[in-house]
C-alpha cells in the first residue's frame, strides 16, 4: 500500500497533523496479518520458557542430542528439569481448572487439555530418564520412573505398555502385559 503525501507550503503543524490523519485513516486498510505482526510475543510462549509445554519438549530434544553425544549428565540434568516444569505446569493448571469451575466451562477445558498435554510430556521425560538409568546400569532408579508412567498414563496408552514392558525387562514385574489380548484362566 502506498501513501502519498502532496506537500503544500504551510506551516509544519499542519502538515504534520494532516499527514497523521491519512495515516489514520489508511491504518484500518492495512492487512490484518501485518497488524497481527505488531503485537509483541507473551513472554511465556518462547520455547525458551518452562511455562510452557513447547519448552520442555524443547529440554527434552536438548537432552536427547546430549545422549547422542554420550553426555549423559547432561541429559540427565535437562531431563530432570523437564520432569520439574511438568510437574509444576500440573499444578498450575489444576489449579486454574478448578478455580474457574462452575463459573466459565472454557478455562477449565483449556485447562484441562493442557494439563493432559503436560502428563504425556512428562511421561516422555521418565522414560528417557528411566532408559538413561538403564544404560548406566541403574535399573533400581528407573523403576519408580517406570511406575510414575504406568499410573499416570493407565497400561493401556502406548507409553504405559513401553514402561510396563521395561519393567519386565529389568526384572521387576514377570508377568507380561498384552493389551487387547484376553486373559487367560490360571496362567
Amino acid at each position: 500500500m502506498h501513501i502519498c503525501l502532496l506537500v503544500v507550503r504551510r506551516p509544519s503543524r499542519l502538515i504534520c497533523g494532516s499527514a497523521l490523519a491519512l495515516i489514520a485513516l489508511a491504518a484500518p486498510l492495512a492487512p490484518a496479518k501485518v497488524q497481527a505482526q505488531q503485537e509483541p510475543q507473551k513472554a511465556l510462549e518462547s520455547t525458551g520458557s518452562p511455562f510452557n509445554l513447547e519448552g520442555v519438549r524443547a529440554l527434552l530434544v536438548r537432552g536427547d542430542a546430549a545422549v547422542a553425544k554420550g553426555n549423559l549428565a547432561e541429559a540427565r540434568k535437562l531431563y530432570d528439569q523437564a520432569r520439574d516444569a511438568c510437574r509444576r505446569l500440573l499444578g498450575f493448571y489444576r489449579d486454574l481448572s478448578g478455580s474457574f469451575r462452575g463459573l466459565d466451562a472454557r478455562i477449565p477445558r483449556e485447562m484441562d487439555q493442557k494439563g493432559r498435554e503436560a502428563l504425556e510430556t512428562m511421561a516422555q521425560a521418565n522414560l528417557r530418564l528411566a532408559a538413561l538409568f538403564r544404560r548406566q546400569n541403574q535399573p533400581e532408579v528407573a523403576v519408580p520412573l517406570l511406575v510414575e508412567v504406568v499410573k499416570v498414563m493407565t497400561p493401556a496408552s502406548p507409553e504405559g505398555r513401553k514402561a510396563f514392558q521395561s519393567l519386565v525387562e529389568i526384572g521387576f514385574a514377570a508377568t507380561p502385559y498384552t493389551s487387547g489380548a484376553a486373559a487367560t484362566p490360571g496362567s
